[in-house]
């Protein structure tokens, strides 16, 4: 069974304050955190796009693991750090906070409004859905998927809600919202040149209960564009980069959000 410091956070704060949630990260994963936020202070002057390229690099190779965050309507909820092991979605939690940040103090402040809304540490406040990144308060991203193709279509959708009317995550509600998404049959080489490196790319759901059904970031290197995520293929089991348009094989389409 994998150990962890349960840390509470005024310890790792330089100034103790009166907010209190526990903090799961274990040794290893304290240790990458500096060495990666010491890498970001030296490349302070690049741009965002480039600064997240820089961070989600170090996290090549990282064995793919699901579940890793602690927390249910009925389990209290930690703000866990596990480099150990990335889903797609804690991934991009993990690059994101990293990125802005100037000390490890710092990264657990930006990682909790990373991946909660408002900033509060609980299961129903976290950003459950990749559209919260730029739905819900504090932002990550603005979504950019019409500035990437003119043949973006929108989607109403009723986010949580199951076919037989049943939800996705009990314990949250149901929210309306429009999801803009490019069909993979309009990915043209205008839109993929309109694509940032740093850019986060959802994989479009046709589900009407989600908007995206996997998460990535979209690197080039040279000439050629490709998908960095934490990838559960069998074959791969581990944070990998795919050529993106041999990701895009048989899949709906995609959103596009840029980093803030």
């Amino acid at each position: 069974m994998r150990q962890y410091l349960f840390i509470p956070l005024c310890l790792l704060l330089s100034a103790c304050s009166p907010k209190k949630y526990p903090v799961a990260m274990d040794a290893i994963s304290a240790t990458k955190a500096q060495h990666i936020i010491n890498d970001v202070q030296t490349q302070a002057q690049q741009g965002r796009g480039e600064l997240i390229e820089q961070v989600s690099q170090s996290f090549l190779g990282t064995p793919y693991q699901a579940n890793t965050l602690i927390g249910s309507a009925t389990v209290p909820e930690k703000l866990v750090v596990d480099f150990n092991g990335v889903d797609c979605f804690t991934l991009l939690d993990y690059v994101h906070a990293l990125s802005q940040s100037a000390s490890k103090a710092d990264f657990l402040d930006r990682l909790v409004k990373t991946r909660y809304k408002k900033g509060k540490v609980s299961f129903v406040n976290r950003k459950h859905f990749f559209s919260d990144w730029f739905a819900s308060q504090p932002r990550n991203a603005l979504d950019v998927t019409a500035q990437i193709s003119p043949k973006a279509v929108v989607v109403h959708k009723q986010l949580n809600l199951k076919a037989d009317v049943g939800r996705f995550i009990p314990a949250i509600g149901i929210f309306e919202r429009d999801i803009t998404y490019i069909p993979a049959n309009a990915l043209d080489q205008s839109a993929l040149d309109a694509i940032h490196s740093g850019d986060y790319i959802g994989i479009y759901s046709k589900l009407n209960g989600l908007d995206v059904s996997h998460v990535g970031i979209a690197i080039r290197i040279g000439d050629q564009l490709y998908y960095r995520n934490a990838s559960s293929l069998q074959r791969n089991r581990k944070v990998v980069d795919t050529p993106f348009m041999d990701y895009m094989h048989n899949k709906p389409g995609i959103v596009v959000l840029r980093a803030l």
